[in-house]
């Protein structure tokens, strides 16, 4: 326990050493160049920024979604042995999951790309 505390108060004390020599050593003038604010890279409010079309985001996210789900199969894979015919329900239940919301999507024309 008291291991613990120890570590949480040298990096606690880290974090207070370093905003200090931030402020000690840091940059002190600033440059009205580096002030101004943007979106995305693009200058603010610049009158020709094309955005992103919802779609793309769509399909970005339901790649992520299913690549992160795909990625428990390799752990369940390697304990099936041990688990038996619990682990071959459960991931029956799972794969059925991912179907449904995959066929969801399917429907909804997340995949149609215009």
């Amino acid at each position: 326990m008291t291991e613990l505390f120890l570590v949480f108060l040298v990096f606690g004390l880290l974090g207070i050493v370093m905003l200090f020599m931030n402020k000690l050593l840091g940059p002190r003038s600033t440059n009205p160049t580096k002030e101004t604010p943007f979106e995305c890279g693009s200058p603010y409010l610049q009158e020709e920024i094309t955005p992103v079309p919802i779609k793309f985001s769509l399909v970005a996210f339901i790649f992520l979604l299913f690549d992160i789900e795909v990625v428990f199969f390799f752990p369940w894979a390697l304990v099936f042995k041990e688990m038996g015919l619990t682990a071959l329900i459960v991931m029956f239940a799972y794969i059925f999951v991912i179907v449904i919301g995959f066929i969801y999507a399917w429907k909804k024309g997340a995949f149609v790309w215009d």
